[in-house]
Order: structure tokens, then sequence, then C-alpha cells
């Protein structure tokens, strides 16, 4: 389906549609489905109901059952409203919706993402976005090179011109820029401490549906999946919890959870490795137990991109956030000065090494 127009502002979204020949003669709300899957198909007929969805050249209001043919054009609008709330405990989260510039020349921004603010718009996530908030807060148009899970916070590129967005994703594709996270984990019982290791299981998903958000793994010497690679840094260990570095040498969809979690560090917060499947729909559904969340102790998972190199630049550092970094001082009582100096000795040297 070609989206002929798409414009933001900070409080609506608007998408102009072409119908392709092979819907010709479907329902409007069917139409819809196809490409807004996370709209259930009631907020779509509403959505028609009220004339934000409505086929041009036709007098509005339309019904669910109109159908619509070969290259007619449908407006989509979309206005802010509760949709990307988050809760923890049944409380609203207060979310940070000002993504810091970290570093910027005439090629690239490098922003410090928040917790819950997407990459760019995506499903129901529409507005508390990083490309969103440059093109209509700062009327700046910049070009996804890679992405952050919506719940990951930390250091995020973006092209400033499509030549420099191809040159950086030809970069991230050639496996020339190195990354660095920070990550809380809890710890398996009767583990061998181990301060370093490495993580090469095979990362893939055989799943339909839903279910399809759940990466599996598979042995080095599997045929399944894909080839995934992480090494892990233990920086501190303490009451059955670990904080730690993690540096990907590929980037698979959850890469960093899914090896932290079959070697027996499982990410605080992480409601699918951590929890499970299950858990994960609990949380989504406002459904979550007082058990998840003693189990998860935190409202979102505990990853942070806390160091990128990009050649030809010295490495880029975004400092711990907020939210984990409070959990650090009640949980731990460590001192952050100590740990943020682990850290910074930790990427000089990861940094320093992959440049050679």
């Amino acid at each position: 389906m070609p989206i002929l127009e798409k414009t933001f502002t900070s409080e609506k979204y608007r998408a102009l549609y072409s119908v392709d020949e092979k819907f010709d003669g479907i329902r409007l709300d069917s139409f819809i489905k196809e490409y807004l899957p996370t709209f259930s198909r009631e907020s779509i007929k509403k959505k028609i109901k009220s004339s934000d969805i409505f086929i041009e050249g036709r007098k509005p209001p339309h019904r669910p059952s109109s159908k619509v043919y070969f290259q007619e054009k449908i407006e989509v609008q979309i206005i802010k409203t509760n949709h990307e709330d988050e809760f923890w405990k049944g409380t609203l989260l207060k979310l940070e919706s000002e993504p810091e510039i970290i570093f910027e020349n005439s090629s690239l921004i490098a922003v410090g993402k928040p917790p819950f603010m997407s990459t760019h718009p995506t499903g129901k996530h529409l507005f508390n976005c990083v490309t969103v908030h440059f093109q209509s807060r700062l009327n700046m148009k910049t070009y996804s090179v890679h992405r952050l899970d919506r719940e990951t916070s930390g250091l995020l590129l973006q092209g400033k011109t499509p030549e420099a967005t191809r040159i950086l994703t030809d970069y991230f594709e050639k496996n020339l820029i190195k990354k660095a996270y920070f990550f809380i984990s809890k710890r398996g019982e009767g583990l061998e401490r181990k301060k370093e290791f490495k993580a090469e299981e095979r990362l893939g998903t055989t799943k339909k549906g839903l279910e399809r958000v759940y990466i599996e793994s598979y042995p080095k010497s599997s045929t399944e999946g894909k080839h995934a690679e992480t090494l892990f840094k233990i920086l501190h260990e303490e009451n059955g919890y670990a904080l730690g570095l993690a540096f990907p040498k590929t980037g698979r969809q959850h890469q960093i959870r899914v090896h932290a979690m079959i070697n027996y560090y499982p990410l605080l917060g992480d409601k699918l490795y951590l929890g499970s499947f299950k858990m994960f729909q609990r949380v989504k559904d406002q459904l979550a137990s007082e058990s998840d969340h003693e189990l998860m102790e935190l409202p979102r998972h505990a990853l942070h991109a806390i160091g990128v190199k990009v050649p030809d630049l010295d490495y880029l550092y975004a400092p711990i956030p907020n939210d984990l970094k409070t959990w650090i001082k009640n949980k731990l009582g460590l001192p952050l000065s100590e740990l943020e100096l682990k850290i910074e000795k930790s990427l000089k040297h990861y940094f320093d090494n992959c440049s050679k």
C-alpha cells in the first residue's frame, strides 16, 4: 500500500494511502487493519465513523463495510490521545519527551533516547518518537540508520541528509560502528562467577502472529536462526544482581536480552526474557499481577546504549539515565562515581582496541 503523503505535528498524524490492485473491492476496515495491525477492529471502526479515516472523493461519513477500489486514496488521521501511555503498578508514568543532543556535525546527530520513546513511528507509537520530535518540534528532518527497542534508552544515531544516512548505514552493515550497552540483571543462583564471557548462540524465531516478538536461541553449531555474538563484562555483583557492559558484535533483534538470559543474567524489568510471553501480554494489557511487578522491579528492561564509536570520531558516551541510577542507589547503595569510573575505563579500553 503506497504512502503518498505522511505528515506529523506534535498532536496529529496524517497519512494518505493509495489502494493497491490486490485490495480492490475489500472493506474499508479490512484495508486499514491490514496496515495498522496494532489498532483493534473496534478502534478502526470508530475512526471511520468519526471521519478520521475516509475515502477521498466520497462524501463522509463512511461505513466500516464501505468497499475501496484500486487507486482510490484513503486518508488516515490520528490525534494524539492516551494510546501511548505507559503504566506501572496502575500508575501513569511521566515519560520524557525531549531526547538530549549528545553530538552533532554536518552529517549526523547523536541523541540520548529516553526510555519508552520509539526511534521512528511504528504501530500505535506515532508521536513519542525521535524522528517526530525533530520534525515537529525543531523542523529538522532526520533519517534513521539503526534503532533501539522502545524501552531501551541511550545513544541513537540519526543521519542529517540522505547521503550521510547511506554512509552510516553502510558502516553498520560492515560492522564498522562499535556499540556498548550498560545493563542491570538478575544473577542465576549457583552460577560460576565470570568477569567476562562471550555469547554466540544463534537467534531467530519460528513463531507466528503476536508470538513472533519472542526471539529463540539455538546452539552455535545449529543451522537454525542467524549468527549472533555478544561480549559481556560484569562490573559488579551483589545480592543476586549484576551490573555490566555488553558489546554486541552483530545486531540481531533482542540480541543482548536473549544472550543475557540464556547465560543466566536475565535483564531486570524484561517482561519477555526475565518473564515470559504471557507476562509480556499481561503488562501490555494492564493486567500484570503483584508478583509480575515484584519480579520485574522496574517498568522497563534495564538496558542502556552507553557508548558508540563511529569511524573518524571519538567515541560518544551517554551517562546512565536517572531511572537506573535511582534503582542502583536505592537497591545496592553502590557509589555511582565508582561505577562510572569503571564504565569509562572499560569503554576506553574496548573502543581503543576496536580501532587498532
